[in-house]
């Protein structure tokens, strides 16, 4: 990991071009990341999301984000998906890397928002299709992965920060953006 020319591209910081132990302080990663995206590689902040380590992790974010995705596009437009998607991936991608530094990828952070999307605007006016048993999963997943339980199962490390910040960031753009209604 870090090593693959093309996954360190997609890194949020390519781990190649600092030293490692500028990834050791909440400081220097956030020097090294100021110095990436000053050197105008803003490609960086969404790239992560590309990442996965495994074909299940692929599969279940794809299945994921294309189950809650094509009921934002079709309810509320593809503009509001897009938004949701480049917000999500802002916040959970630069909240992982913060905290953990460059080695991590998924698209989960999104998955997370658009859940939390789904599920807090649909209070306001109920559009969506999807067991609400699925928030209370995700919110116990995430909890859980502040635990050492998914790696002595053998999941591996959990990206936390990414799946909290995905989760806010989906239930901050709820609270802002005004249901679209479509028109009969």
């Amino acid at each position: 990991m870090g090593q693959n020319s093309v996954a360190a591209s997609m890194m949020l910081v390519d781990p190649r071009a600092f030293p490692w132990e500028a990834f050791e302080t909440f400081g220097g990663r956030l020097q090294a990341m100021l110095a990436t995206l000053s050197g105008g590689q803003l490609w960086r902040l969404i790239t992560p999301d590309f990442l996965h380590f495994s074909w299940t992790h692929l599969i279940f974010n794809s299945v994921m984000l294309w189950f809650l995705g094509s009921q934002i596009e079709w309810m509320d437009g593809r503009g509001r998906l897009l938004a949701l998607f480049v917000v999500a991936s802002l916040v959970s991608n630069v909240a992982q890397y913060l905290v953990a530094g460059p080695l991590f990828g998924g698209l989960s952070g999104v998955v997370y928002a658009a859940l939390a999307y789904c599920w807090l605007s649909q209070r306001r006016w109920p559009r969506f299709q999807f067991p609400p048993a699925l928030v209370t999963f995700a919110l116990i997943w995430l909890v859980l992965g502040y635990t050492p339980l998914p790696e002595m199962l053998g999941v591996g490390r959990m990206a936390n920060e990414a799946h909290l910040g995905g989760f806010l960031a989906g239930l901050a753009c709820a609270a802002v953006l005004p249901p679209r209604r479509r028109r009969a």
